[in-house]
């Protein structure tokens, strides 16, 4: 899957994947104005937004010929703010990768490397139509 695929949402979001395979997706959203919360941090939607996109394009990433996928849950760990002007960055990773379901984690750093949120979300596969 390539990382200049069409996301019409990630894209709104200013999101840049930066690798994507069945193993790993990674991206990074910069900061700014638009997508903070008060104070000017990034707020909380925009990191869960962040975290469900790449664990749905993990999903995609590992579907057989015609299936689709759609997030049944998801947790997230507000762990550290992420200031206006920063960048975060996210790694998503598998925890089980199933038939009918898939779960991923995804971590997501502020800049200077300190873990800002913990993601972990379930997909469900839809056999093709």
């Amino acid at each position: 899957m390539p990382t200049d695929m069409a996301l019409p949402f990630a894209e709104l979001l200013g999101l840049r994947l930066l690798h994507v395979s069945a193993d790993r997706v990674e991206a990074e959203l910069p900061v700014r104005a638009e997508l903070c919360t008060r104070p000017a941090v990034l707020h909380g939607g925009a990191m869960m937004a962040l975290a469900d996109t790449l664990g749905a394009i993990a999903t995609i990433a590992n579907l057989t010929e015609g299936a689709s996928t759609t997030t049944i849950e998801s947790k997230t760990n507000f762990l550290a703010a992420i200031p206006e002007g920063d960048v975060a960055r996210a790694e998503c990773t598998p925890v089980h990768r199933g038939r009918t379901t898939m779960v991923w984690q995804t971590r997501i750093s502020r800049g200077d490397g300190r873990l800002a949120a913990l993601v972990t979300q379930t997909q469900l596969v839809l056999p093709p139509r």
